[in-house]
């Protein structure tokens, strides 16, 4: 009782915005809202509202390697990748049955985590920080795009899935849950929205509780002062290591509910454009907050899909001009500069009142 208490007060803290009773209603407003959503709307919207959830947990892995812990990755789509093509692989070889789509899930993302844990060990072991950092990743990604493009020959195969080269893979089963009148398939509809709207929640909530936890305080110590938390004594390769993992299963996940809502993937899942719509949300949100980093996320995803109708190209250019405003105007993000400002506006009347 008495450790459920303490993560519960974590939910506050002083690495995340929004505390007290009036937050709180807040976010139980919205939770509300989102769980009605799906019985105001059709089956399509409701499926297309699915894709937006997808990209949040890649956003939110960048928060938490980037925002929180100071090391610019351009390797979140690598990582999203190799849990997608793991996903395919792993399904079109055994099937749906018995829940194995969920094994699957867990294991898809235990692949990102691995190699992340490879790649992490000999980036942060090896001294690579800064600027280096992000050209190792970017280096590792736009690799591991070339060498899935190339995979179209009948050869490139394991087992029954073909990888299938630049048009990627595809008719990989959709998550399925065992049940004793049948099994409920859960296609980008109202059955996944619901399913990942939970684990949603539940990530928020969980990195909420990992950044207020002395966890947390330490990897922010580290993006402030890397030299001054290593002579406090703590082993900043391991921080961080920790961290890039974490991120990495984030992101992993996000490729594998990607894969589910679409049943397919593709090598330009992990090409240059894709690894580079991630930081522009964080940057846009405000990545060193998850809330913001969310909120950011969502508003513009949905005008970069809006934007798309008109042409990708006019998109694209919308997101490069957006950066730029951004990182003059308000470097830390649009978003959490708002949230900031409403909330010194609150404070400031309270004090006025008082």
């Amino acid at each position: 009782m008495a450790g459920f208490l303490s993560l519960f007060r974590r939910l506050e803290g002083p690495q995340t915005l929004g505390r007290g009773p009036a937050f709180w209603a807040l976010f139980a407003l919205v939770l509300a809202g989102a769980l009605a959503y799906p019985l105001f709307s059709d089956g399509y919207t409701v499926g297309n509202t699915v894709y937006f959830f997808v990209w949040v947990f890649i956003a939110l892995s960048l928060s938490l390697i980037w925002g929180y812990g100071g090391s610019l990755s351009f390797g979140q789509t690598a990582f999203f990748g190799i849990a997608g093509y793991g996903y395919g692989i792993l399904t079109i070889n055994f099937g749906a049955a018995y829940g194995f789509t969920w094994i699957a899930l867990l294991l898809a993302v235990g692949m990102a985590a691995l190699v992340a844990a490879l790649l992490g060990y000999f980036m942060f072991f090896g001294r690579i920080a800064g600027v280096f950092l992000g050209i190792v990743t970017l280096a590792v990604t736009l690799m591991l795009e070339r060498f899935m493009a190339q995979t179209a020959g009948p050869e490139w195969r394991i087992g029954a899935a073909r990888l299938n080269g630049f048009n990627g893979m595809s008719a990989m089963p959709p998550l399925t849950i065992p049940w004793f009148g049948g099994p409920i398939v859960l296609f980008a509809d109202v059955g996944l929205y619901y399913v990942v709207l939970a684990m949603l929640v539940l990530v928020y909530l969980g990195l909420r509780i990992l950044m207020n936890s002395a966890f947390g305080n330490v990897i922010v110590a580290i993006r402030e002062n890397p030299e001054r938390a290593e002579m406090l004594g703590y082993d900043i390769r391991k921080y961080q290591l920790i961290t890039f993992v974490i991120g990495a299963a984030l992101a992993g996940l996000s490729g594998v509910l990607y894969t589910v809502w679409g049943q397919y993937i593709t090598p330009s899942s992990m090409g240059m454009t894709a690894a580079s719509l991630p930081l522009i949300w964080g940057a846009v949100g405000g990545r060193s907050d998850l809330t913001a980093t969310i909120i950011g996320t969502l508003v513009v995803l949905s005008g970069f899909q809006a934007l798309t109708i008109y042409g990708s190209q006019y998109a694209l250019v919308f997101m490069g001009v957006l950066l730029v405003l951004t990182v003059l105007i308000a470097p830390n993000g649009l978003v959490l500069g708002v949230i900031n400002w409403i909330t010194k506006l609150v404070t400031r009347r309270k004090r006025e009142a008082a």
